[in-house]
């Protein structure tokens, strides 16, 4: 059976989508877009795929898989597992907003070789590897409906840049740094019963376990980095930092 054949059109869109994305994607290793195929279940099938489907000016659905290095990156971080839909979020959002304004459901964390397949069983859909050399390390699938022709409306997607070597070559601890976390800090802690929860009322005062003027904890993801004094900035409490924690000291 003969693979559907990419229009020029797709083959533009999905270009510009490829250099987006890859201008935001963390990798530790160099990538350059290779030329847009037929989407198959077999293109890569080591790593995690995250897939979103967005909707506004263009309707579809979009797939980034990540190699094996990225994936065990996050989940070996010194500030504990990392998700990966928020690190590869910014690259979904770059390859989306290529085709206009548009909404990014959030992101689904599958299988490789699950999410190309889903995406392979659409219309029209195209992949674009993500190469080193001539081993492909990263895929962006893309699938519309429709695609965007090269008439009226269709032509008005501007043309981006490939990232240059500096941005895509991000390796450690680089690799995560566009990754959002929760960030929250702690005056104290107590241990009660359910009764005493249970009597609790407004006005009622909880002792914590900590002098008033202790330095308050400064915790990431749950994990403790830092230490700091209270204060007001603007109306809203803050956190000035005055000791960091070495990874592993949490006492």
């Amino acid at each position: 059976m003969t693979a559907p054949t990419i229009t020029a059109p797709q083959l533009a869109l999905a270009r510009n989508a490829a250099d987006a994305a890859l201008g935001v994607l963390p990798t530790s290793r160099p990538l350059a877009v290779a030329e847009p195929i037929t989407a198959s279940a077999d293109i890569l099938t080591e790593g995690q795929a995250v897939t979103a489907r967005f909707s506004g000016a263009a309707t579809g659905e979009v797939v980034v898989v990540v190699g094996q290095d990225l994936a065990d990156a996050l989940k070996e971080s010194p500030l504990g597992e990392l998700d990966l839909t928020a690190a590869v979020r910014p690259a979904l959002e770059a390859a989306a907003r290529v085709f206009g304004p548009v909404v990014l459901d959030p992101g689904v964390v599958m299988e490789p070789q699950v999410a190309l397949s889903a995406i392979a069983a659409k219309d029209g859909a195209v992949a674009v590897p993500l190469v080193e050399g001539p081993e492909i390390r990263a895929v962006l699938a893309l699938a519309l409906s429709p695609w965007p022709s090269d008439g009226p409306g269709g032509g008005n997607v501007a043309r981006r840049e490939p990232a240059g070597p500096a941005m895509q070559l991000r390796g450690g601890l680089d690799m995560l740094h566009d990754v959002e976390m929760e960030v929250s800090a702690e005056l104290g802690r107590t241990r009660m019963s359910v009764r005493e929860l249970l009597s609790l009322t407004p006005g009622a005062i909880v002792e914590l376990d900590r002098a008033a003027g202790s330095p308050a904890d400064l915790l990431v993801n749950g994990r403790l980095i830092a230490r700091g004094e209270v204060v007001v900035v603007d109306e809203n409490f803050g956190i000035r930092v005055t000791e960091i924690v070495a990874p592993g000291v949490e006492g």
